[in-house]
């Protein structure tokens, strides 16, 4: 009879914040080996360190990025982000475009003057019209995107 092993709640509330360290088993700094205070799972704990061990006890950046399982310019980053932003900074963010990049207001409301002069229009027709208009390639499925109501997604 097999026992079934229950979620840790640590690695469940890092992955919910995207800050489990994908890959924990490169860091081989002598702290997270050592101290069950520092965890190698917990991808902003790592980062810190890393930048306190170069900072404070000034290890040389490529001999720290090694040891925390990060590569010279992810060091160069994670340093770049503390500076500015803080702690905060060390979180990992959702890749690609933060919001509507191309389909701005101005675009947005040509669309839509033009679905209300003709509410059969499709979206592969408003794109070449938009495109057209301000010289902007904006794929069908953004148009669509715009033009749906939002529906809360349930999880």
């Amino acid at each position: 009879m097999s026992k079934s092993k229950r979620p840790d709640p640590k690695v469940e509330a890092l992955r919910k914040e995207r800050a489990l360290n994908r890959t924990p088993d490169e860091v081989n700094d002598p702290l997270f080996s050592s101290d069950s205070f520092f965890d190698a799972r917990d991808l902003v704990q790592v980062k810190y360190e890393m930048l306190r061990r170069v900072r404070t006890d000034g290890h040389p950046i490529t001999q720290a990025s090694k040891a925390f399982g990060f590569s010279r310019p992810a060091f160069y980053q994670a340093q770049s982000a503390f500076q500015t932003e803080g702690l905060p900074g060390l979180l990992p963010r959702k890749r690609g475009p933060r919001g509507r990049h191309k389909i701005t207001g101005p675009v947005l409301e040509f669309i839509l003057q033009e679905r209300e002069k003709d509410p059969s229009v499709r979206s592969p027709a408003l794109a070449q019209l938009v495109e057209e208009r301000f010289g902007l390639r904006v794929h069908p499925r953004s148009i669509e995107r715009v033009l749906t109501p939002r529906e809360k997604k349930v999880r």
